[in-house]
């Protein structure tokens, strides 16, 4: 009798390649692979969900005014002589989304080369120097989850007060949501989407697909009605000058890093693209399939966000203060009650929280990849039980669901303390996240030149630059994201927390791996062929380097 296997796609040839491929790398085939190219994108892109990406980060951006949200001037202007300088042709989010695609880039390349569950941590090994091998993947596997699983807690966060902000809408703004009622309304939220990664897995990629039209009706119908009805209500609409050349500072901040702190809206909204990279052992043509996932996300994404941003800026009230302040507790909820009216902003502000629960849910299922991915390495603690998959219940990874839920659950206790607390779910996720991606990409630059092997998706002679570029900004990214948003002399309650929570977490996992990790933690672990570890195996597109460096040489 043959033994049960996991369900595949209808081209045997890209099955048996995408097989092949896994099996170099150490891993036999245990997922379902049924996802298409569209499918791994729509993963990554309807976590983004631009949409209501931008309504949870406004507070971030909206402080420098418009043009903190669309443009950046030159820090130095303001920072020294606290003179407008006009526009130095950088711009804001488009700026960031620049830099953000390029690190997408740097990703694609190894993700095309390596499509892997694991990604970002057996990377790490593979091309890391002997004695920095497994500490270094270690931590970024850790990392890794931390900012996936932040990840999952500030999405359904921030559905919960966009869905209470929908009810104090419906009452005239005469209502608000206590903290209680916040956290429970994020708790059935997260439980929710693990229900549905559970059992409802033979739809996900449909829901995928559904999700990439949600997201760009939502932006179409956004930038349309919000001037149209602007317009009908007879209010006003801000000058180009006013959207492009109009700064503020509501912070105590110098001017230019205002500007700099407004960058962390578009840094958290165009931050998933690593999902395409936990999705690897599910899609078909994976080498493919997964790197144009990445980099359509993340172009998309910073395109479609700039425009909608401009719109945003081009009716917002000019009153910057009343929109942060809003009786609804959203800033997103003003503008559209402003320019739709009560109606309109229900309408409005249903389907952007529809948006942001699939949002979590696509994560939910992300997140548990990776995890699952960790723990069938070693890594986790109790992975001998979280690494196993259900073959009932269409071999999905149904107890690390379970686990990421509940480690959600208890990451959002934070929801009960304040804002500056539950701030720091962004923040988590971003910090995280960025660490675990800057890492396998300096690894490759300072160890792996020789072993990176080009899979079907390469930049070519950029490679290179484009990896340093990357690197240099995501050190970057994670030193802007531990910064307090409101000035440099924070009260308690709006002190940033990230470095305390993120710190405690990194040095956990460093602590962890120093007591007990290091004797049974010996890197990824082959679960096929006699290799002792993965990163010692022979790449199909290693093997043809060689036959041509000896081609070369003869």
């Amino acid at each position: 009798m043959s033994k049960v296997s996991p369900e595949v796609g209808e081209e045997p040839s890209l099955e048996q390649g995408d097989m092949q491929l896994l099996a170099t790398l150490g891993y036999k085939q245990e997922l379902r692979r049924h996802y298409s190219t569209v499918q791994v994108f729509a993963i990554a892109f309807s976590i983004m969900g631009l949409l209501p990406s931008i309504a949870s980060t406004l507070s971030y951006s909206i402080p420098a005014g418009p043009v903190g949200m669309v443009w950046v001037r030159r820090p130095s202007c303001y920072a020294y002589t606290g003179v407008a300088c006009g526009l130095t042709g950088i711009l804001g989010w488009f700026a960031a989304s620049v830099f953000i695609f390029i690190v997408a880039l740097a990703m694609a390349d190894l993700a095309s080369a390596m499509p892997t569950a694991g990604g970002l941590y057996f990377w790490t090994h593979y091309f890391s120097g002997e004695k920095w091998k497994n500490p270094l993947s270690f931590v970024v596997g850790y990392s890794n989850t931390i900012g996936l699983v932040g990840g999952v807690c500030s999405i359904g966060y921030g559905f919960a007060t966009m869905l209470l902000a929908i009810v104090s809408i419906a009452r005239d703004g005469e209502w608000t949501a206590s903290r209680p009622a916040l956290y429970g309304t994020y708790v059935a939220c997260v439980v929710v989407h693990g229900l549905i990664a559970i059992f409802f897995a033979r739809v996900m990629p449909k829901i995928q697909s559904v999700c990439i039209v949600l997201n760009v009706g939502l932006v179409f119908a956004t930038a349309l009605a919000l001037p149209i009805g602007k317009a009908v209500r007879g209010g006003q609409i801000n000058s180009g000058a006013y959207v492009f050349g109009h700064a503020e500072n509501l912070t105590t901040w110098p001017e230019g890093w205002s500007f700099m702190i407004a960058w962390l809206s578009p840094i958290w909204t165009i931050g998933a693209f690593d999902s395409c990279v936990h999705m690897s052992e599910e899609a078909t043509h994976a080498a493919r399939a997964v790197p144009l996932g990445i980099v359509w996300s993340a172009g998309l994404c910073g395109l479609l966000g700039f425009v909608s941003l401009a719109i945003m800026a081009a009716v917002i009230d000019v009153d910057i203060t009343a929109v942060l302040d809003s009786k609804f507790g959203q800033p997103m909820a003003q503008i559209y009650y402003d320019s739709l009216g009560k109606s309109g902003a229900l309408g409005f502000m249903v389907v952007v929280a529809v948006v942001q629960f699939f949002m979590g849910l696509s994560l939910v299922v992300a997140a548990s990849r990776q995890s699952w991915a960790f723990s069938r390495d070693g890594a986790l603690p109790f992975s001998f039980f979280f690494r196993h998959v259900s073959k009932r219940i269409r071999f999905e990874p149904v107890r690390m669901v379970c686990a990421v839920v509940v480690i959600a659950i208890i990451l959002g206790l934070l929801c009960l303390i304040d804002n500056a607390a539950a701030s720091a779910l962004f923040s988590l996720a971003v910090a995280g996240n960025d660490l675990a991606w800057m890492v396998p990409i300096l690894a490759r630059l300072v160890w792996g030149q020789d072993r990176f092997y080009p899979g079907e998706f390469y930049t070519g002679r950029l490679s290179k630059p484009i990896a340093i570029t990357a690197i240099v900004y995501l050190a970057f990214a994670i030193v802007l994201s531990m910064f307090p948003t409101e000035g440099p002399d924070p009260a308690p309650a709006n002190m940033n927390y990230t470095i305390v929570i993120n710190g405690t977490l990194w040095l956990g996992a460093l602590l962890y791996y120093a007591v007990y990790a290091r004797k049974v933690y010996k890197g990824p672990q082959t679960t096929v062929g006699e290799s002792a570890s993965p990163s010692e195996t022979r790449l199909p597109q290693e093997a043809e380097g060689e036959k041509e460096k000896k081609g070369n040489t003869a």
